[in-house]
């Protein structure tokens, strides 16, 4: 799945170059009430927001408007079916679940495999329900925007168990998981230990979520996640990971293989429209600890923060340095001149702005949301407030 380079083999789009597009928020439990809404200037609302999908994935394709903003029944599906991205706004209210994703290698093994072992796509054991790779990296919009991402050195991750361990009198308990956190080459190991549901990694995840719970103030979210989730294998995993907190406009790449679960905040994300998540804790979901174990990069790493960069027309640039993550993600707050390889998506969540391409222009205010066709080859932007267009 790569992006559009060649106008000649990109989708053939009918009428105009710039479709208004629009979905509803999915109501995932660890979703926030109303924040959705919230950040779009919709009407307030109580009901459960998670996530907003705007792209061609099947699971909730976004709906194309016609004149007035009226539906014309058709779907991002069934106008940009090739769109190698999908865009969301995400609202973490709760701890999502703790994950990887597969690189395009082992995405493609597992999707083949389970092809071959005639698991139904839609089963809930399935792990691979397409051949792509799924790197992800979410940029926050509000004012900060909490998430576990990527194994911390282990020198760190072992003094943070002992001093959890200690004035419970639980040093016994945690002494495996310590002998398995001596080298940050294999911080991954202890993560799968902890997951492998002996006797042992049972004593030491329950000594750590006794340990948190009784030390909220050295451990604010560790004890969180411990109240949430009492006993699982996620309330230990937290301590091996870095606790990163983004500030507005702050972003956080995650790759293949990096562990990671996102706790609270709104975030805009982007990444290959991919369904392959395989997790390791704080879900009822389906967990194949052996086959996350498979993807995980084992080794401690810094904290995978993604630093924008200015472009020469105006505006803030987030594009990972990574070949499988075939996208990259503009933020507008006045002018820009956005040169485009393929189809766009805009989403203007503050202000007002003008959008024109080389076909067509179009005015867009707080919650619009525009795909730009491959027939663009550059978006012109002129206006005041917040405006993100992927690409």
């Amino acid at each position: 799945m790569v992006p559009y380079g060649d106008r000649a083999d990109a989708p053939d789009y009918p009428g105009p170059m710039l479709h208004r597009i629009e979905n509803t928020p999915r109501d995932y439990a660890w979703g926030r009430s109303g924040a959705i809404s919230a950040l779009l200037g919709r009407p307030a609302t109580e009901a459960v927001e998670a996530e907003l999908w705007l792209g061609a994935h099947h699971g909730s394709p976004s709906r194309v408007l016609g004149p007035g903003g009226v539906p014309t029944g058709e779907t991002l599906a069934d106008a940009a079916p090739e769109l190698p991205f999908l865009l969301k706004v995400l609202a973490a209210g709760a701890p999502l679940s703790i994950q990887a994703h597969p690189d395009a290698a082992q995405a493609r093994e597992g999707f083949e495999r389970e092809n071959a072992l005639g698991i139904p796509l839609d089963a809930p054991h399935r792990n691979y329900r397409d051949p792509f790779p799924k790197p992800e990296f979410i940029v926050a919009v509000s004012p900060r925007f909490e998430a576990l991402a990527g194994f911390r050195p282990a020198a760190d991750a072992s003094l943070d168990v002992a001093t959890i361990a200690a004035p419970i009198g639980a040093g016994d308990a945690v002494l495996p998981l310590l002998d398995r956190l001596r080298d940050d080459a294999t911080v991954g190991d202890a993560f799968a230990w902890l997951l492998g549901g002996s006797p042992e990694a049972r004593a030491a995840i329950d000594a750590i979520g006794r340990g948190v719970v009784q030390n909220p103030v050295g451990f604010p979210q560790e004890a969180w996640i411990a109240g949430l989730y009492p006993g699982d294998p996620g309330v230990a995993v937290a301590v091996l990971l870095h606790k990163v907190s983004l500030r507005r406009g702050e972003a956080l790449y995650l790759p293949a293989g990096n562990v990671h679960a996102y706790l609270d905040g709104v975030g805009i994300e982007l990444m290959v429209a991919s369904d392959n998540v395989l997790r390791g804790g704080l879900t009822p979901k389906h967990v194949d600890v052996a086959e996350l174990s498979r993807v995980v990069d084992r080794a401690a790493s810094p904290e995978p923060r993604l630093e924008p960069t200015a472009l020469p027309g105006g505006g803030l640039l987030y594009a990972p340095d990574d070949p499988e993550a075939p996208f990259s993600l503009v933020h507008v707050a006045s002018t820009a001149e956005v040169p485009l390889t393929g189809p766009a998506i805009v989403l203007c969540v503050d202000g007002a702005f003008s959008v024109a391409g080389e076909e067509s222009a179009i005015d867009v205010v707080r919650g619009d949301a525009v795909l730009a066709t491959a027939g663009e080859r550059s978006l012109r932007v002129r206006g005041d407030g917040s405006l993100f267009i992927a690409r």
